[in-house]
């Protein structure tokens, strides 16, 4: 049994029925879940609720 080569691939240079629709899935869901992952950070990343502290540490316990 011999390794494939590249030119026995039907869709080497060109992506085409099923592989193509696959291949947009993807990065389509890829798209849709980056974007929904920004309003639900951007929505639940209250930054009017901080507390400032106004103290330095100078030195930190080691144990």
């Amino acid at each position: 049994m011999s390794e494939p080569r590249l030119s026995d691939i039907d869709d080497y240079n060109t992506l085409k029925g099923e592989k193509r629709k696959v291949v947009w899935a993807v990065i389509l869901t890829g798209l849709l879940m980056g974007i929904l992952y920004m309003f639900v950070y951007n929505k639940y990343n209250n930054k009017e609720d901080t507390i400032e502290v106004n103290q330095t540490i100078k030195n930190i316990p080691m144990q």
